[in-house]
């Protein structure tokens, strides 16, 4: 018996080995795979997933969306991803969006979690069964600010440089920072330098990380639009969510 007592030590770096050897061929083998959180319903122009390995898809309409993920529109690409709470968003051309997490436990509302990051361009969003049942279990994070959902369907554009094509009641392209619109429902943006709790039909701005976010007038804000045949809303909340599909291309 103390032979083998003895022998244990010396055996479990092996065995570790072997269990890490079986884990890196189960994931190549496509055993192991990521959560799939959402899918590809419309899609205009070339979408792309970086995944969390670092590999890259091209995704076309029915492609999954993995926890993880991160999505970027080329030029003239318009897409609309709905997630397994029939939650959806709309991405803008040139836009760039991390799906850093997204748990949606239908039995347990605590263990809900939704982390989106909005690193670049415009997306408008409609809140999915977490952010209906748990407003604090979703939240948008930007380089600027972190918007915290209240029921919401509303628009966030950040800009650096890279807007002046966007349309504004005065004509001048948008000013760098985070342009924020509320259709219906509320947010809560904040940041080091404050939170400010934006309604429905009123529009905000956030021109820096230490700078607080503020209302500004209608006729000055600056609204995140997408075209009727990508943004309408066929789904009345009750359809389930499809069969994602794996990506046609993948490129490593």
């Amino acid at each position: 018996m103390t032979s083998h007592l003895q022998s244990l030590p010396a055996l479990l770096p092996r065995r570790l080995a072997w269990l890490g050897l079986l884990l890196l061929l189960l994931t190549a083998s496509g055993l192991v795979q990521a959560q799939v959180v959402g899918q590809v319903t419309h899609l205009s122009g070339v979408l792309t997933a970086r995944h969390a390995d670092g590999t890259r898809a091209v995704l076309s309409v029915k492609s999954a969306i993995l926890q993880g993920d991160t999505l970027i529109t080329e030029r003239e690409t318009y897409t609309r991803v709905k997630f397994i709470d029939n939650a959806e968003i709309v991405l803008r051309p040139g836009t760039e969006v991390a799906v850093n997490k997204y748990i949606y436990d239908e039995k347990k509302p605590e263990n809900d979690s939704v982390a989106i990051g909005l690193v670049k361009g415009g997306l408008r969003a409609v809140t999915g069964l977490v952010g209906k049942r748990n407003h604090e279990a979703v939240n948008f994070d930007t380089p600027t600010a972190t918007i915290g959902i209240r029921g919401t369907h509303f628009g966030a554009l950040f800009c650096q440089a890279d807007c002046g094509g966007i349309p504004t009641p005065s004509g001048q392209a948008p000013a760098d920072g985070l342009h924020v619109d509320v259709a219906s429902g509320a947010i809560l943006v904040s940041n080091a330098g404050g939170a400010q709790l934006f309604n429905a039909g009123q529009f905000g701005y956030v021109s820096g990380p230490l700078q607080p976010p503020v209302v500004v007038p209608a006729n000055i804000g600056v609204p995140v639009t997408m075209p009727p045949a990508i943004s309408s809303n066929t789904n009345n909340g009750m359809q389930k969510l499809g069969a994602a599909s794996a990506p046609d291309c993948v490129v490593h």
